[in-house]
């Protein structure tokens, strides 16, 4: 929700309230800020001019030369503009001028003419292109009368003005308004509320003479308002009303439609204007729609509807989706003479659910599915009718039409001072309650020894007790509220497998890698861009039965793509190097269609990429972990067959007979489905395993006292003879002696056979008890010799 400050400001009296001052109070009493920005900031020396003259540029066809008159001085300025006329009112940026952007004007040649500045268009002077009238869209912004020539365009149009951005939670529909926002700084400041009188002067006939309306669905419409207003003049809006509009996000039209924005904007209410003299018979009828029934809605796009689906009819046809859109077959166009203001309260399920169906979500849809108060539409009318009024664009019809077939009563709430204070945890008296109450409106009445709190018609929130409580703490302060532990015997600790993934997590950062968090629902087509085969048991998966969109449609049963999308994003933002990991469920089912809970299964996927990340890079990573969660005796086996990664870059870690994992390079189609432009490398991990094997009392021995004896041995083996292979024989064959045999060499070249391949290795020999001598090795290191050449015919170099 957009807050101009000056449009607040009309509401509440906020002097002397700095605007960082109000921002940090109304987030402590629960409106959330999203920020806040300058209208005009940066714009300098913009002022009014005149355009006297325009002549074509003498060397260019799309060029023309403008005489502007700005006050003190004459000015030539050339320009590209076709929608500025001789006598128009523009603003203009002189010599040394600067306008949104930051973007410095100076005087210069166009074609070889003088030009002394620039005329402005609206985007130049700090406004959001989307919400630009499109007659400026591309164009001078023509001011809509005379104004002192040379004087700042900011100061004359009364533009400079901070825009607050607030978050609104979903069960506050009230504070989708300036109204409602005003109520909350009123509250917020003690300050008095002061909001519009909806005061009509002048009305003439009788509007039962002029149309008449029925609610054929009470259920789905349960008000419906009304009021006629006769020879309308369709026209520009004045600035300040465009301006207002422009600074709440919303694109100026025409006077009428400018209107009906500027008071939804204002109480919360949609309102729809009707060409009354396109609705046949001047009937309104509330109805459900028919089955199959096609309607062209004010976008000029035909829409199919279902009976479930609320309509404005006429006698004979359709002309609006109710609380959701207008049909073009009664818009407001240049030839109006005569409108019907509708303002009505719509069941916000129904709307949802049409706006939903329709694919069609409109400012109208999203606040009405929200929840939008029957005691508004009176109020509302009154105040469009008398705007028009003010506006001088039509003569209002007496009377108004107020089908309201079953008028709620007021919410009265039952509450207990005790109980408020209690949850509260401040011991608050009865007299401070009610005034917290009547600060929001909220007044208290006692019946029978009980008290209850009357909810106002707009608070749609307030039903139950612990709804007062929350009302009540955020009046009095979040921040005065005294911190205190819950009274209670026992205490709450972590489970193991949560140490053990705190553990893990702990090892990944201290290997410089960052945790991500992504979503649990993702789009089917991802299995795809990671070459699954069709027949992969990953690819049953749980579907959602109402998703948001193609790409949230399915539960993930792989966090390679989710790891993989975070990769690319950082990549094509040119990141040179990441390094990321997330530990999350995938979820299997159990069975297709899904009739069970699926099994949640927790995975640790680690990706990277850079100059400086390799197989051995991941490799390592992988290791801090498992050796950090006190895991051993695991091994690195190659994979052929994982068509995620590169064939001969893969491995899978064994632990016994169970994979912890696969790692390796990314298959170049996978980098490619990803449009990754360096190598990736990603190790997929079963964390669930991975607790199940974790060993949280570690046990550490002493520096050893004793010298050790180190040997190196190079053989000659065939290549598809693997490391492992080697080590698994040296240390089988060790002995207790045999501390670590590191591989430090592995060479190929001129002097090796072909088909074969030269290993070293460092064997460390040591013992706790005392210093060995060459006789205690020899004998160990001839036996392991002679173990390779019987199990793998090695040949010693």
């Amino acid at each position: 929700m957009r807050v101009p400050v000056k449009w607040l400001k009309e509401y509440v009296n906020i002097e002397g309230i700095l605007e960082k001052e109000l921002v940090e109070k109304l987030v402590l009493t629960g409106s959330n800020n999203e920020g806040s920005y300058e209208i005009g900031e940066g714009v300098d020396k913009v002022v009014v001019g005149k355009i006297t003259k325009i002549i074509q540029h003498p060397n260019a066809d799309k060029l023309f030369v403008c005489t502007i008159d700005v006050g003190e001085e004459i000015l030539q300025i050339v320009t590209g503009a076709t929608n500025i006329r001789e006598q128009d009112y523009i603003p203009v940026a002189v010599h040394g001028a600067t306008i949104a952007g930051g973007i410095k004007i100076k005087k210069g040649k166009l074609r070889g003419e003088v030009s002394n500045g620039m005329l402005c268009s609206l985007e130049e002077m700090g406004f959001d292109k989307a919400c630009i009238p499109k007659e400026f869209d591309d164009g001078i912004f023509i001011l809509d009368k005379a104004y002192p020539l040379g004087m700042d365009i900011l100061e004359a149009l009364d533009i400079k003005d901070t825009v607050i951005e607030f978050e609104i939670t979903p069960n506050r529909s009230d504070c989708l308004s300036m109204i409602g926002m005003a109520r909350e700084t009123a509250a917020s400041f003690e300050r008095a509320l002061t909001l519009p009188m909806g005061k009509i002067n002048t009305q003439v006939d009788d509007i039962n003479d002029y149309a008449s309306v029925t609610i054929e669905a009470p259920d789905l419409c349960p008000r419906y308002v009304a009021k006629v207003v006769k020879e309308i003049k369709i026209e520009k809006s004045p600035v300040w009303l465009q301006m207002r509009l422009m600074n709440a996000g919303m694109r100026p039209i025409n006077n009428i439609v400018d209107i009906t924005n500027y008071v939804m904007l204002e109480y919360g209410q949609p309102i729809h204007a009707f060409d009354l003299d396109t609705v046949t018979d001047h009937k309104i009828i509330v109805r459900r729609a028919e089955n199959g029934e096609k309607f062209t809605t004010l976008d000029d796009k035909v829409r199919a509807l279902t009976g479930e689906m609320l309509v404005i009819a006429d006698a004979k046809r359709t002309v609006g989706i109710a609380g959701v859109m207008g049909g073009e077959n009664t818009e407001i166009s240049k030839t109006t003479q005569n409108i019907l203001i509708e303002v009505a309260s719509f069941d916000k399920s129904s709307i949802r659910k049409t706006s939903k169906d329709l694919g069609l979500r409109t400012e109208a849809s999203s606040r009405f599915e929200k929840g939008v108060s029957t005691g508004l539409p009176m109020i509302v009318v009154n105040r469009v009718c008398e705007l028009i009024e003010t506006l001088g664009a039509g003569t209002v019809i007496d009377g108004v039409i107020d089908v309201h077939p079953d008028p709620a009563e007021p919410v009265l709430i039952p509450y207990r001072v005790e109980k408020i204070s209690k949850v509260i945890g401040e011991t608050l008296t009865l007299d401070e309650i009610k005034n917290y109450l009547e600060l929001l409106d909220i007044q208290t009445i006692e019946k029978e020894g009980q008290y209850f709190a009357v909810a106002p018609y707009y608070r749609l929130d307030l039903q139950k007790e612990i709804d007062l409580v929350e009302e009540v703490a955020r009046i009095f302060g979040y921040d005065k509220i005294g911190m205190t532990l819950p009274k209670t015997d026992t205490w709450g600790a972590r489970t193991n497998a949560q140490l053990i993934e705190e553990q893990a997590k702990l090892e990944l950062l201290s290997s410089g890698i960052d945790e991500i968090l992504t979503y649990s629902f993702v789009s089917k087509k991802d299995l795809d861009k990671i070459n699954l085969s069709a027949n992969s048991m990953l690819r049953q998966q749980v579907e959602l039965i109402n998703p948001l969109g193609e790409e949230y449609s399915v539960m993930r049963t792989s966090l390679i793509p989710n790891v993989l999308d975070v990769l690319a994003r950082n990549n094509n933002r040119k990141v040179k190097q990441a390094r990321i990991f997330e530990m999350g469920s995938v979820f299997l089912p159990k069975e297709v269609p899904v009739v069970n809970l699926p099994i949640e299964k927790k995975m640790l996927t680690i990706g990277m990429y850079g100059e400086s990340e390799d197989f051995f890079t991941l490799k390592g990573a992988c290791e801090n972990i498992l050796n950090g969660l006190g895991i051993c005796d695991y091994y690195f086996e190659k994979e052929e067959n994982h068509p995620t990664f590169h064939t001969g870059r893969c491995a899978n870690i064994i632990w016994g007979t169970h994979i912890v994992g696969t790692l390796g390079e990314l298959h170049p189609h996978v980098q490619e489905n990803y449009d990754l432009q360096v190598r990736g490398y990603v190790a997929d991990l079963d964390f669930n395993l991975m607790i199940q094997l974790a060993k949280a009392d570690q046990k550490f021995t002493p520096i050893p006292k004793y010298p050790a004896i180190e040997r190196d041995i190079a053989i000659l083996v065939k290549d598809e003879i693997t490391a492992l292979q080697i080590e698994q024989i040296v240390l089988s064959n060790g002995g207790d002696l045999l501390e670590s045999a590191k591989m430090f060499d592995m060479y190929k070249g001129k002097q090796i056979p072909p088909g074969y391949k030269s290993v070293a290795y460092e064997l460390v020999f040591r013992a706790e008890d005392r210093t060995l001598v060459d006789e205690d090795v020899n004998s160990i290191f001839a036996h392991i010799l002679k173990a390779l050449e019987n199990e793998l015919e090695a040949q010693l170099r």
